[in-house]
């Protein structure tokens, strides 16, 4: 089969000790591709930007699926269920259930994607065109432009949590386990949002 469609792929909140991991999913037509890259030329590694520079890319990403230059998804799983599953599990899940809902019934055939993911990850073994590429966030734009909504849409999702558990303050550290959030754990004790499994010694 033809690649019609290629799909970047990447993971963000494996680490922190409250709240969902996020995967996020960045598709785009092979016709469209060329408009893309003019688009977004030159980005590369999400991670170091500053959240202000987040927020004017996730602008403008949405701004190209709104046009129907690109598409996304985000799909979370929340605390309770990465105790019950593990992280790794979860992540696949994610992995899956985002690849399905950029395909929709209609889009495409398994072989007709091209699935780009960053460092360890790996989709469902029926998308048999894939590829798991190291540091894939600095070398592939769509892997970039995936952990960008991944990471945006985290994050707006922690500071909605730190509105409901302002004593942790989660709008500052995103739920990873920094100092003054554990500090907050050992004062407060554990949210209905913290991760139980990742929390065995406080």
């Amino acid at each position: 089969m033809q690649i019609k469609f290629t799909i970047g792929i990447d993971e963000v909140g494996r680490g922190p000790v409250a709240g969902p991991v996020a995967v996020g999913a960045v598709m785009v037509e092979k016709e469209k591709m060329v408009e893309v890259v003019k688009m977004f030329e030159g980005f590369r590694d999400s991670k170091k930007l500053s959240p202000k520079k987040r927020n004017e890319w996730f602008k403008n990403i949405r701004q190209a699926k709104e046009e129907g230059i690109l598409d996304y998804k985000v799909v979370f799983m929340d605390n309770k269920n990465i105790d019950k599953f593990g992280i790794a599990p979860s992540i696949k899940t994610c992995i899956s259930k985002s690849l399905k809902n950029l395909q929709g019934p209609e889009r495409c055939w398994f072989g007709e994607c091209l699935v780009l993911l960053d460092g360890g990850l790996k989709a469902p073994n029926e998308y048999m065109n894939q590829q798991t590429i190291i540091k894939g966030d600095e070398k592939e734009m769509l892997i970039a432009l995936a952990s960008i909504v991944a990471k945006v849409s985290r994050d707006s999702l922690m500071c909605k949590f730190a509105k409901d558990y302002p004593e942790y303050e989660f709008e500052k550290h995103k739920g990873y386990g920094t100092k003054a959030h554990m500090e907050a754990i050992r004062k407060n004790g554990m949210c209905e949002i913290h991760r139980q499994t990742f929390l065995t010694r406080i």
